[in-house]
């Protein structure tokens, strides 16, 4: 009997890039989020318990950017105080939180565009935490601004204002 070995590549279902430029689309649209609040409401805001959408920003900003520099360089940094997204005095102003926003966005692009495509299949400990693949670990960067993001939205509702569509990524 003539036994075959076959070998099985696997192929990415989105090119790095792609993958990317749809994370930017989610950037930019939770930026209008944190915009379109109400100064004072921004930080103070909450519904059942919730944190204010500040809060929730802060982590967002504490996670992606310095998670995508881990991932991109193996060093993670930021291993202490992943429960405790505070803000500093100095950073609870809106202008201050989108300046925050910004460079974590900054952070994300430069980092990612080192990230190669071999790298997502490997096993990370992000933050010397959480272990799961890179593409995993992006997928809940992510996955997690979009669930804050829409808490977000969920309170500009709530105080009688429209949010940004959520197909508005540009």
């Amino acid at each position: 009997m003539n036994t075959v070995e076959s070998t099985t590549k696997t192929t990415p279902f989105v090119s790095t890039t792609n993958f990317l430029n749809e994370w930017l689309g989610h950037r930019r649209l939770t930026r209008k989020v944190i915009a379109a609040f109400p100064e004072n409401e921004l930080f103070t805001y909450s519904i059942g318990g919730m944190r204010p959408f500040a809060e929730m920003v802060k982590e967002l900003i504490d996670v992606s950017g310095a998670g995508t520099k881990g991932i991109a360089t193996d060093n993670w940094e930021n291993t202490s105080g992943m429960s405790e997204h505070t803000l500093a005095e100095d950073q609870r102003k809106k202008e201050a939180l989108l300046q925050l926003w910004d460079e974590s966005t900054e952070e994300i692009v430069k980092y990612f565009n080192q990230i190669s495509e071999q790298r997502l299949e490997e096993t990370v400990l992000a933050f010397g935490q959480y272990e799961g693949q890179v593409f995993s670990t992006l997928l809940y960067f992510k996955d997690n601004e979009i669930h804050h993001r829409a808490q977000g939205v969920v309170y500009l509702r709530s105080l009688g204002i429209e949010p940004p569509a959520f197909y508005d990524r540009y």
